[in-house]
């Protein structure tokens, strides 16, 4: 799998059917079929069959397993914190990059 950063497109990625995400979580079909109701995995194609799921979703699939044993935390709630989590790096990475920004327009 491609190494990602914050903010950066993967070189490759690959794209995972709904059997091979269950089974590289350790988990049902249907435990995946929840975290897509609620949010958490966003699947492309029309029809479960057609389901494709990026790398970036197994990530997400796994920090939501990990919410819900961990720390008791039912589906709802983890998509919520997870959110909260994408969120948070993402403004993260804006203020690096303000601040990359600032420095440069400063010494110049």
């Amino acid at each position: 799998m491609a190494v990602e950063k914050p903010g950066e497109q993967p070189e490759f990625e690959y794209r995972l059917s709904l059997a091979e995400i269950s089974r590289c979580c350790g988990v049902t079909a249907e435990r995946i079929l929840i975290m897509v109701s609620e949010g958490i995995l966003t699947p492309s194609g029309t029809t479960q069959r057609e389901w494709r799921f990026a790398s970036s979703d197994l990530a997400r699939a796994r920090s939501a397993l990990r919410l819900e044993q961990d720390l008791g935390i039912n589906p709802a709630g983890a998509a919520l914190a997870i959110d909260l989590i994408d969120e948070m790096q993402q403004l993260r990475h804006r203020v690096h990059l303000l601040e990359a920004l600032f420095l440069n327009d400063r010494h110049a």
